[in-house]
């Protein structure tokens, strides 16, 4: 098996909501805020080789959205997901998954894109299954007002309406051999976290359970987040068991750190080193 970052560039976000209730003078510390109280954000995914199959996990925030849109997120950087799959040596018709840890437009966007012809969508990966599950697809397709600007209907139905969508059941074995997969609710519901065996490691793909390295306290919980206390709740429970085993975090958002291990100390669960995954 072999492992490739793809990189899909850069955006912004408002520091206070990617830390809730945790005072700009600590959180800027790890993650300094520009003049507008924005910090810079990656949509950093992974890309599993292993036999005739080539899973990618998530996939960026695409390009179908206007100006309007994008000029509330800054977008910025040289990394783009089709340079970074040709860097790794693919292209857009090699992928046969398309893993999607759940269905926000900075997560899912790159999967679907225009018809040349202008007169609708079609799938960015054409030879692709898509994966998500019923319980976060409903999620998304009848959303709550609080997340309804996150789930955008031409990221999302277009997967569906293609014929190449499937669904995962949390209660069976993950239908991917390659990974296993960790369910958590905080950030939303029935958000999938693949666990990875690689180079006798495990890495885990933290999505938005853990965004960044600064995100490692448990109180560093994102105001995005639908349920913050259970959030907190996963967190404590996932750093413990990361310590424990020696885990490597891979992080889709930390715009500097590709990876981390965390360690017990006496005042809990803290980082222990950041490094590339080409390192492992």
């Amino acid at each position: 098996m072999n492992l490739h970052v793809i990189d899909t560039g850069f955006f912004k976000l408002d520091g206070g909501a990617m830390f809730g209730v945790v005072p700009k003078t600590l959180w800027q510390r790890t993650n300094p805020a520009d003049e507008n109280n924005l910090c810079t954000w990656a949509m950093r995914c992974l890309l599993i080789e292993d036999g005739n199959r080539l899973i990618l996990i998530d996939n960026g925030i695409g390009d179908k959205q206007d100006a309007k849109f994008f000029s509330h997120y800054y977008l910025h950087g040289d990394a783009s997901l089709h340079g970074s799959l040709k860097k790794a040596g693919f292209s857009a018709e090699d992928i046969t998954d398309v893993f999607l840890t759940h269905l926000h437009f900075d997560h899912c966007g790159g999967g679907v894109k225009y018809k040349k012809d202008g007169t609708g969508f079609e799938l960015t990966f054409p030879n692709a299954t898509y994966w998500s599950n019923k319980d976060h697809w409903k999620w998304a397709t009848i959303p709550n007002a609080r997340e309804k600007a996150s789930f955008l209907k031409e990221n999302i139905l277009p997967m569906q309406e293609s014929g190449h969508l499937k669904f995962i059941d949390p209660n069976e074995p993950s239908p991917i051999p390659q990974f296993d997969i960790l369910y958590v609710d905080g950030h939303t519901d029935k958000m999938m976290l693949p666990v990875i065996p690689y180079k006798d490691r495990t890495l885990v793909y933290t999505a938005d359970l853990l965004p960044s390295v600064g995100h490692l306290p448990l109180p560093y919980v994102m105001g995005y987040d639908t349920r913050p206390l259970l959030t907190l709740a996963e967190k404590e429970a996932f750093l413990n068991t990361a310590a424990a085993n020696k885990y490597v975090l891979f992080f889709e958002h930390d715009s500097v750190n590709e990876c981390c291990t965390v360690t017990e100390t006496e005042k809990g669960v803290r980082l222990e080193k950041t490094f590339k995954l080409s390192e492992v």
